[in-house]
């Protein structure tokens, strides 16, 4: 067929749908350049064939798939007389007979469609695919629905085929198939979401249950009874219309009656038992048995030591009742989440029956096992009921814990019921794995929990088994309690055996973790040796052997040596022209041409080949970044590589960058100034300390050039006799790099800057490679045309750049490019000079006219585009209308789907805009397409027959790359950062991918064209629900029958941010993305229905690591509850000494044995440090198979000089605390992360206000607890917690940099007391009163009024949590720890004193110490706001007023609160532990009431902060309040109340860890050992202190002066209060009858 042709068939398609002429001429060349692509390396015909394979009727083919599953066959095999999807639906009672008939028909049907497909004609073939692209071309957020594509495709081949539209002569007017098809589409998509006001989009508050997104939308389409759902506007339903006449009836659809939710995305954490029910039944079943049979006494009857018999073997058995539980528990939330009216409830009611049988089997026989217990006449059918129970029990266990929930009753995976055909087509047609791969994946999971359940049996759960028979009867003796008797404080010991079952299990789970990490790093590097990518080699061999490895490797043809010397040069002169290397080392790295002996020019090679020892600190400079380069470079030669292709027959690709507002270039200013006071460095300094070889070698260039051209500017040669050029005169080009501010020179600096920061400039820069990759291996493997075009360089530049624009595009998608400001618009202008061949894709927007709305279009220039003369701007080459804004989501995806129209050929590589590459990477490139399996299709047609070996193999969706984080050497933080990534995306990357676990991150990964785009698209969209976008496109290709490889030998750089804060809101974004993943489908179905084995693998890879991250974060608090009641018993009680053999010696009467008790605890710490230890290993082994011992070592003892387990401790919390609140409130976001450095410095109350919440408070409460302990039980073990729970607290300040520098340390404490103080009259951006309302608001909500005021700016949009989640974790959850804290101190106090006397209440004394301080707060601001009232508006020009009488209220609450804590230190006659236990009572006490206020008694917030400035001032009125004005105050009452004790506890906060801060400050030169320690560079090479004028240090002398003072002051006024009364405490006495009763 002839182009013409091809391009009539687009020319009739577009005129019967009204498909818009540019679009059609995108779809156009896009086909044109898939058959292209194909045909390089096929026959034309046979392109055609498989083309038409993948896209419309092939054995993957997704059209097809879904064709089969909705049961379209039916609805067209019959014809129009009857249609029996009706039919179906009315006889789903006859469903038997018909069940017979359509297993019958179905292969049938297979094969009527591959007859079918096979005898079409090339011309129709070509049609169809036409047609699907145009559909596909215009479809805008359309396009990820792929099934509600496949559907208006289908429509549409229907409708052509028919006499209708055959005889149609009018042609449609353009951008009908936009208007009536997409566009009612795509409004029904964006009014989910929001509303418009003004023409602006307003986000709705609603969650994700309530939006129905677009899985929703198209899980309608998957089946017939969705199908028939479908209704037009008059009420016809849409399947009961002949199938030609649906696609002109489209356009009546109501869709809003049509949609529905296929599954509720509701927030709770009930969604982890649902989707990982094995993993808790595997872990809580297995304790129990575990458990129950190792503590006999606990239910032993009263008179006797140990149970009887059958009672044993009972117990033990009712840990099947425990697995049969969690599963009820799981069925019942998945009522919650799946829609019932759907055909698919049935099954869940049939298991929920069988469990409660279930259950009566297995926890039944227990109760009668107990009732004749204890009868005289004993028979044996207690023992026989009990052993068959724990039988029935473990098998039950065994069969909950391994067959997916999914698979029971009704098999959803593989049964052969059509019934599951669409949900089996969809998220369960898993690839299947190769049989090594299974086995290996078996032997793996078999090794974990054989390991698992060994150690845990005889450490854990052996080791338990003593203490809980000394602790299980302990009755405590001899106390007792006003109110509650001795009812409470006799079972204190029992209490203290709960809390230690509890900690237990959760250690129970841990140590799976444990052993996962450890099988898992053995079987990756095992599968290293197994790819031949060792350390064992010696470099020396490795880089001997380079030239035939990349002769035999990279090369597809004759000729070695001169081929191998073409390559590598210009891989080393790449290198030069980065200045990564100076030219004397690239002289010795060089092939050089020397005169042979017989006078023949011949070639030698370089002496890195010839005599190469290993020591490449002659070649290459030391730990530089070509050496690592080359190193790689080297050693990925070694492995196994798929053949490669010649250049003219290789697959086209193309690079896809995503792009909001990342820099593109630095611009001079930005490189020379500093930014703020903060950074205390500019950005070129700061670069130039990172790359000093690299910085060298630029310099040495551009003076070399700048001589050159005063060279030919005075034109004459220079006269002999003039010197040397002095020192001074290079000075310039060190310190910035030029001399003269000709724009040549200054732009070269900003190359160099940028090609070293995070800029787009580097990534365009790194992927161009690719080009030039393609044209050196084309020019090097056919020398013929070097000689057809000789002499004529031109030509033959020409010739190759032809081939390399054929092979790869590179397409760049600026969401904003029409929005740009000046400078970005330069320097995007830049890059289309610099590289004429790259495609921008932007977004152009046509106002509209009054009223209506603008029109939106999707448009693409290159550099190649002409300029319109009038704007100035390039004309568009293609410029397609969408329905409306595409940007629905959270911008990332739908940006990527915008510009997705714009990519040509089979494969997609994913680039972010940090990311980097290098020409020698970009030589293996036709390699890692090799991978992708698709080079050598046979020549037989894929619709000869089905099943046919070449067509039978899941296809590869996806390949995963390695990535290099070029930040790992910035110091402590960036390394930890790097070294993540480098384990995760390597090694675990590795065995995952091996065992078919691997899902898709991101970025540099290969994506198969067809393969993701007709299956909805490189990546998910919903706004909120998709956070991290793209491990939902790889789990959707997972579940969509995909492969996912990884590759070991490729890999790209990534930049990555190394500030403090930028990691943890990297951290906090994930946890947040995870929080939204285990809402999302995807999770149901991947963890309702992968076999055990790939469901650990899945679990363990992905969330278990989060949800390790939570267990561990929890079993620090449990521990500090349990060593809280084990301090109370051991203060309290007489704990028996024993002797050697640890047998209780006589004499002591009235002793509690509990050493056992105090070796369990040793215990328990030993094992959550080595869970804890255990994190380091991957790294450390990495480093020792990558980079030897040597430096594996060094790198671990960097680390740990440098603190990184307190970062650990502290990223760990971040993690969990963002998964948890996401869970419970929801707000997730993009959280972009930035991309700054490391050496600002963020003062003090910007850290504290950023981690108070996520990590400060929680830090300081066990931080008391811990005090507790360790005043009443001390041990040495103890040291550990104290390091971890301090971490909690300091890290932020700990990892900031110059945090000890005394001057910035003084102007932080001043800082911070203005943070706490200001935002009273004025509003202030950064303010404690601020930072206090946006925490408050995630309870509260928002109010919805739009009042346009200034200070709205200040707080986000955040969805207000559901009341039943604010229930759960704001109410009963701090009342419960306040009752659990309050126990214990009751018991302390349940004994009498020293006379003898009892104790008064201590409830009533906790009561009035706890309630005290809120009483006076309500006291106070009464007075006060009454006083505001009258006085305000009389003092109304005194701006002050507000915040006097704010200062004063402030001032008496902290006066207030201190002082009720004396009062209570002296109730309690000075003793510090019960003090410590009192106080900690007090703030779960208060903590709890001020939850309670705040999310049971408050209104939504106002959006500005009007109300709490009219409370100060007393002026109500005009604040815009309107009808609120008087409901207002009541309601600001109970939030100052709440505000009050808040700001006392954060002032004293702040002022506690000042204090913990104070002291590194006097150990001399701190500043620069903590630079040391951060940076990893020598305090010779440390960034200077900043420069300030004369004035400035006057003024900051007088500020340190003052505040050293205040501060002093403040300390001392604490430390008083602490360590007067403990030193007088014997003087200070006073009578007080009253004080004695409280």
């Amino acid at each position: 067929m002839s182009t013409e042709e091809i391009e009539d068939i687009f020319l009739d398609l577009t005129q019967k749908f009204g498909f818009q002429r540019d679009s059609m001429r995108n779809m156009f060349d896009f086909l044109m350049q898939q058959l292209d692509s194909r045909a390089s390396r096929m026959a034309p015909n046979q392109a055609l064939l498989t083309l038409h394979a993948d896209y419309i009727g092939g054995q993957h083919a997704n059209y097809r798939k879904w064709y089969f599953a909705a049961q379209l066959n039916l609805d067209d095999a019959v014809g129009h007389s009857q249609n029996p999807g009706l039919q179906r639906l009315k006889s789903m009672g006859k469903a038997g007979a018909a069940k017979a008939a359509s297993a019958k028909s179905l292969d049938g049907a297979l094969n009527r469609w591959r007859n079918a497909m096979n005898n079409m004609s090339q011309y129709d073939r070509l049609r169809q695919i036409a047609l699907y692209l145009l559909c596909w071309g215009e479809a805008g957020n359309v396009r990820f629905t792929p099934e509600c594509l496949c559907f208006i495709f289908k429509c549409a081949d229907d409708y052509y085929r028919s006499s209708e539209c055959q005889n149609k002569v009018e042609p449609e007017r353009e951008g009908l198939y936009m208007e009536t098809i997409i566009k009612p589409l795509y409004k029904f998509m964006r009014d989910q979401g929001y509303e418009i006001e003004d023409g602006k989009f307003v986000r709705k508050e609603k969650d994700h249950d309530q939006i129905i997104g677009y899985d929703d939308i198209n899980q309608l389409f998957w089946y017939p009874e969705g199908l028939s759902r479908i209704v037009l506007s008059d009420g016809t339903r849409l399947v009961d219309v002949s199938p030609p006449q649906r696609f002109m009836k489209l356009c009546r659809i109501d869709w809003n009656r049509v949609f529905f939710k296929t599954y509720f995305e509701k927030r709770s954490i009930a969604h982890l038992i649902v989707n990982f029910n094995r993993i808790f039944i595997l872990h809580i079943a297995v304790y129990w048995f575990y458990t129950a049979f190792n503590s006999p006494k606990v239910y032993a009857p009263k008179h006797k030591q140990f149970p009887s018999a059958p009672m044993t073997w009972s117990a033990t058995a009712l840990g099947g009742a425990v697995a049969t539980t969690i599963m009820i528990l799981a069925t019942l939330a998945e009522y919650t989440y799946i829609p019932t009216t759907w055909h698919n409830a049935s099954h869940l009611s049939t298991r929920l029956l069988f469990l409660l049988v279930v259950l009566a089997l297995t926890a039944g026989p227990t109760v009668y096992i107990a009732k004749v217990d204890d009868l005289p006449a004993q028979t044996q059918i207690p023992l026989i009921i009990g052993i068959t129970q724990f039988f029935v029990s473990v098998v039950a266990t065994i069969a909950f814990g391994c067959i997916p929930s999914g698979r029971m009753f009704g098999d959803r995976v593989s049964g052969k019921s059509r019934r599951y055909m669409a949900s089996q087509t969809f998220t369960a047609s898993y690839p299947v794995l190769p049989r090594s791969a299974r086995t290996a994946s078996v032997m793996m999971w078999l090794l974990i929990f054989g390991c698992k359940f060994a150690e845990s049996y005889f450490f854990l759960t052996g080791s338990f088994s003593s203490p809980i028979a000394v602790m299980a009867r302990t009755k405590v003796q001899g106390c007792n309690d006003k109110y509650f008797g001795s009812s409470l404080c006799s079972n204190q010991v029992p209490f203290t055996l709960a809390i230690m079952y509890v900690m237990d299990l959760i250690l129970f789970f841990l140590d799976t973790y444990m052993w996962y990490i450890m099988w898992l790093v053995v079987f990756s590097i095992g599968r290293c040796f197994a790819l031949g990518l060792s350390i064992w080699t010696p470099w020396k061999e490795v880089y001997t052997r380079m030239p035939k490895r990349i002769y035999a490797k990279l090369l597809a043809t004759g000729e070695m040596e001169v081929l191998v010397s073409q390559i590598w040069n210009a891989v080393i002169i790449s290198m030069y022209r980065e200045h990564l290397l100076s030219i004397d080392h690239v002289q010795r790295l060089l092939y050089h041409q020397v005169d042979g002996p017989d006078g023949r020019r011949t070639l030698r090679a370089p002496p890195f080949f010839t005599n190469n020892d290993g020591n490449s600190g002659k070649f290459l400079p030391i730990a530089g970044e070509a050496e690592r380069r080359i190193s790689f470079f080297a050693s990925s030669l070694t492995t196994a590589l798929p053949e490669p292709l010649p250049v003219d027959a290789m697959p086209t690709f193309t690079v896809l960058v995503p792009h909001y507002s990342e820099k593109i270039l630095l611009s001079l200013r930005e490189i020379i100034r500093e930014e703020d006071q903060n950074t205390r460095v500019t950005l070129l300094e700061y670069l130039k300390q990172l790359h000093p070889i690299e910085w060298d070698n630029f310099v040495k260039d551009t003076k070399i050039l700048a001589e050159e051209s005063t060279f030919s500017e005075s034109g004459s040669t220079p006269q002999l006799g003039s010197e040397k050029p002095s020192k001074t005169d290079d000075l310039p080009f060190y310190c910035i790099g030029f001399k003269t501010a000709a724009p040549e020179y200054t732009l070269r600096t900003r190359i160099w800057a940028s090609l070293r920061a995070q800029t787009l400039y580097r990534t365009v820069s790194g992927m161009m490679n690719y080009a030039k990759a393609i044209k050196l291996l084309y020019r090097v493997e056919n020398p013929q045309i070097v000689q057809m075009f000789s002499g004529n360089t031109d030509r033959l530049e020409r010739e190759l750049s032809r081939m390399a624009r054929r092979k790869f595009k590179f397409a760049i998608s600026m969401q904003r490019y029409s929005k740009f400001n000046k400078e970005e618009q330069e320097n995007a202008e830049f890059l289309l000079r610099a590289y004429p061949d790259l495609q921008i894709a932007y977004l152009d927007e046509e106002p509209a006219p009054k009223g209506g709305e603008a029109k939106i279009y999707s448009a693409l220039i290159d550099g190649h585009s002409e300029m319109d003369e009038k704007t100035g701007k390039r004309k568009p080459k293609f410029r397609v209308e969408l329905p409306g804004n595409p940007i629905l989501g959270d911008g990332k995806s739908d940006n990527q789907n915008h510009a997705i129209i714009f990519y040509r050929g089979e494969y997609l590589q994913l680039i972010d805009a940090n990311q980097d590459n290098y020409l020698e990477e970009c030589l293996k490139i036709r390699n890692i397409l090799g991978e992708f399996e698709e080079y050598s299709i046979s020549n037989q047609s894929p619709y000869a027959q089905w099943g046919h070996k070449e067509f039978k193999k899941s296809p590869v969706a996806i390949i995963g790359t390695r990535e290099y984080i070029f930040s790992e050497n910035i110091g402590v933080l960036g390394d930890i950062a790097a070294g993540k990534e480098q384990t995760f995306g390597t090694m675990t990357a590795r065995a995952l991918a091996w065992i078919g676990g691997k899902l898709h991150y991101g970025h540099p990964d290969f994506l198969n064209g067809i393969f993701m785009n007709t299956r909805g698209g490189v990546s998910k969209a919903q706004k909120g629900l998709h956070v991290n976008e793209d491990i939902f496109a790889g789990m959707n290709a997972f579940g969509r029958g995909g492969r996912i490889k990884h590759s070991e030998y490729y890999q790209c750089g990534k930049g990555r941010d190394l500030g403090f804060g930028t990691i943890l809101n990297f951290q906090t974004k994930i946890g947040m993305g995870m929080g939204e993943q285990m809402l999302s489908r995807e999770y149901y179905y991947l963890g309702t229905q992968l076999p055990l084995d790939r469901f650990l693998t899945f679990y363990y890879a992905h969330p278990g690591f989060h949800v390790n991250n939570i267990l561990v974060i929890y079993s620090i608090q449990v521990f500090m509850l349990t060593l809280l009641y084990l301090g109370t018993l051991n203060k309290q009680l007489a704990i028996c000494k024993v002797d050697a053999q640890g047998d209780v010696i006589g004499g002591q009467p009235g002793c509690y044995n509990l050493i056992p008790v105090f070796d369990w605890i040793k215990r328990c710490i030993v094992s959550i440090f080595l869970v804890f230890f255990v994190a380091f290993l991957p790294l450390f082994l990495q480093e020792l198979v990558e980079r030897g011992t040597g430096k594996a070592l060094i790198r671990l003892a960097k680390h740990f000089l440098s603190l990184s387990p307190i970062f650990e401790v502290f990223s760990t919390q971040i993690y969990s605390q963002a998964i948890l609140s996401n869970l419970t409130f929801g707000g997730a976001r993009y959280i972009a992360t930035g991309r700054g450095f490391a050496t600002t410095r963020l003062s003090f109350s910007i850290l504290y206000s950023r981690f108070a919440g996520p990590s400060i408070y929680m830090g300081m409460r066990n931080l008391l607890l811990l005090l507790y302990a360790s005043i009443s039980l001390w041990i040495p073990h103890l040291i550990y917690f104290w390091f971890s729970v301090l971490s909690l607290c300091i890290a932020p300040f700990l990892f900031n940099p110059h945090q000890f520098s005394f001057t910035d340390f003084v102007i932080d404490y001043r800082e911070f007391l203005r943070w706490m103080c200001r935002g009273n009259s004025r509003t202030k951006a950064s303010s404690w009163y601020g930072y206090c309302r946006l925490s408050r608001t995630m309870i509260t909500g928002y109010k919805k009024k739009k009042l346009g005021h200034p200070s709205e700016k200040l707080s986000g949009d955040v969805a207000r949590a559901s009341w039943r989640s604010v229930l759960f974790a704001e109410v009963l959850w701090p009342i419960a720890i306040a009752i659990i804290f309050v126990i214990a101190y009751m018991f302390v106090k349940s004994f009498p004193d020293h006379n003898g006397n009892p104790n008064p209440s201590p409830l009533i004394r906790i009561g009035i110490v706890s309630i005290g301080p809120i009483v006076w707060n309500a006291a106070i601001l009464l007075g006060l706001f009454f006083t505001s009232l009258f006085l305000g508006p009389m003092l109304e020009s005194w701006t002050r007023f507000a915040s006097v009488m704010a200062a004063l209220a402030h001032f008496l609450c902290l006066v207030g609160l201190i002082a009720t804590f004396e009062f209570f230190w002296f109730l309690e006659l000075w003793d510090a532990s019960h003090a410590v236990l009192g106080v900690i009572c007090i703030v779960s006490v208060q903590r709890a009431i001020q939850k309670i206020l705040i999310s049971v008694f408050l209104s939504r917030e106002f959006k500005h902060d009007e109300t709490n400035r009219a409370w100060w001032t007393g002026k109500w009125h005009g604040r815009g309040l309107g009808s609120a004005a008087m409901s207002q105050p009541a309601r600001e009452f109970i939030v100052k109340i709440v505000e009050m004790s808040l700001w006392s506890s954060d002032f004293l906060l702040g002022h506690i860890l000042l204090a913990i801060l104070t002291p590194p400050i006097l150990i001399p030169f701190v500043d620069k050992l903590h630079s040391t320690m951060l940076f990893w560079l020598r305090p010779s090479k440390q960034i200077r202190a900043p420069l300030f004028s004369t004035k400035q240090k006057r003024q900051r002398r007088w500020i340190i002066v003052k505040y050293t003072l205040v501060y002093i002051v403040a300390m001392a006024a604490l430390a008083a209060l602490i360590v007067l009364p403990a030193l007088f405490r014997d003087e200070i006495t006073f009578n007080c009858t009253l004080c004695q009763n409280i």
